[in-house]
């Protein structure tokens, strides 16, 4: 599919536009089959292809699902998709640029080979808000990001605040050769599920989302440094000492349970005035909900 915000009228060498969208369609029928059995589909669930294309994904997740939502924006797709797609009575076919689309209210999964260029705008559309409906999802992305949003080392807000709520797991390397046009980088298979028992509760995602912002503005600082304008000297040794760690401990290094801690300690023993506090609209600019 392609973006509209993210496409170049610039020609290539063979007089086509060249893919700024960063989509590149999957070919192979074994590695389609292999995301959408990673993906558990049943018959009750809801799924949303995002950048569907040429439905080579969408048709195998019609055959097993209860609703199918196919979100494509290149109209030449658009027309391939109905055509191809008329025989499933369950799957519709949105013309759509995915980052203005509505979310279903429903529960939903979201099972798709996402644009490389708006990779990190799809995540935050699905997990910046944890009270929407997503519930799970297997997304084919480029390599790099796979890695970002599933390293121990974390160095953005987003992607702690994201493992609040989600368990984000990295599968599988899957080589370029696997798509047309080959991308000139390798792609990646990860899950997603939301976690059955939070670590912060839901309600308290704007609380948390100021203090992961605040805190992470330099992932490499120690803990003594980068929590002093929160804490007092006193609430850090305890809450160090509740960590297990020691002075030389980096803000990346912290595990999502550390954070949990973090934010227990706060919300319970500091006064509400020296909460970091972030703007609902920051989060919230991507989707609507109806």
């Amino acid at each position: 599919m392609t973006q509209k915000n993210y496409r170049s009228t610039k020609k290539t060498s063979h007089g086509e536009p060249p893919n700024f969208s960063g989509q590149h369609l999957i070919h192979n029928r074994k590695l389609i089959n292999e995301i959408v059995n990673q993906a558990k589909v049943g018959t009750h669930d809801t799924v949303l292809d995002l950048g569907a294309g040429k439905g080579a994904l969408t048709s195998v997740l019609s055959e097993g699902s209860r609703k199918v939502l196919a979100v494509e924006y290149d109209s030449k797709f658009v027309e391939i998709l109905k055509r191809k797609l008329i025989q499933y009575p369950n799957t519709k076919v949105i013309h759509q640029d995915i980052l203005k689309m509505h979310l279903p209210k429903e529960q939903f999964i979201v099972v798709s080979n996402i644009p490389y260029s708006i990779t990190t705008p799809i995540m935050k559309m699905l997990l910046n808000n944890p009270s929407n409906a997503f519930q799970r999802g297997v997304l084919v992305m480029e390599k790099g990001a796979a890695k970002r949003f599933t390293s121990k080392l974390v160095k953005d807000p987003y992607v702690i605040a994201w493992r609040m709520w989600f368990d984000i797991r990295y599968v599988k390397w899957v080589p370029r050769e696997n798509f047309s046009p080959p991308p000139k980088v390798d792609s990646a298979m990860i899950t997603i599920n939301r976690k059955a028992t939070p670590i912060v509760p839901i309600v308290d995602y704007l609380i948390f989302w100021g203090m992961a912002y605040y805190i992470l503005k330099n992932p490499r600082l120690s803990i003594d440094i980068a929590l002093r304008d929160i804490f007092t000297p006193s609430q850090i040794k305890h809450l160090k000492r509740n960590l297990g760690i020691k002075n030389d401990f980096s803000i990346e290094s912290l595990s999502e349970q550390q954070w949990g801690i973090i934010f227990e300690t706060m919300v319970t023993h500091v006064s509400k005035f020296r909460w970091p506090k972030i703007k609902k609209e920051k989060l919230n600019h991507f989707p609507i909900f109806l």
